[in-house]
């Protein structure tokens, strides 16, 4: 199984670098690719052709060793270096601290009183799709439950009727 599922991330990537060490690529990782120079016959022009080519190379090998699901959340990332980023965002040993984070976020979330409902409503959006992002799901119902339940005492009125009405909604809607 040399495949990225997600959860092996840490031997995907000792694996990835043996290969990418034996052809002398590695360094593709770690440094950026250097803006194009204006002299197209220097030696900096063919540094910066030899490193969009092993770039490439990197990013094939990485796409190429991954699952479906990975390959498509990760095709339009542009190089090597994005893809690892993401990748460290999803996988790597920092999930956990980072998903008790966002989640401790949002189950504190709390509108103030006279403040906009909806950047409040973005900003949990935006923290569940970071979580959804880290592979937490929940039904939407609940979404929306943490929604009304992070709104002020002035909202009650609205959450009750809400309820009552026993509305089907999603959270860009609400």
């Amino acid at each position: 199984h040399n495949k990225l599922p997600g959860p092996n991330f840490n031997d995907w990537l000792r694996n990835l670098k043996i290969v990418l060490q034996s052809e002398k690529r590695d360094y593709v990782l770690d440094k950026a690719t250097p803006p194009p120079p204006e002299d197209q016959t220097s030696d900096e022009y063919r540094e910066y052709l030899r490193h969009i080519g092993d770039n490439l190379q990197a990013r094939c090998y990485m796409l190429a060793s991954m699952s479906n699901e990975l390959q498509r959340q990760n095709e339009l990332l542009d190089n090597a270096t994005n893809i690892l980023l993401h990748l460290q965002e999803l996988y790597g040993e920092r999930t956990r601290q980072i998903r008790y984070q966002i989640s401790k976020e949002l189950f504190r979330c709390h509108m103030t009183a006279g403040s906009s409902v909806h950047d409040h409503g973005l900003k949990m959006i935006a923290l569940i799709e970071r979580l959804s992002s880290l592979g937490v799901i929940m039904d939407n119902e609940l979404y929306v439950d943490l929604l009304l339940q992070s709104l002020p005492p002035s909202f009650d009125s609205f959450a009750v009727n809400f309820n009552m009405h026993n509305m089907e909604t999603s959270l860009p809607e609400l």
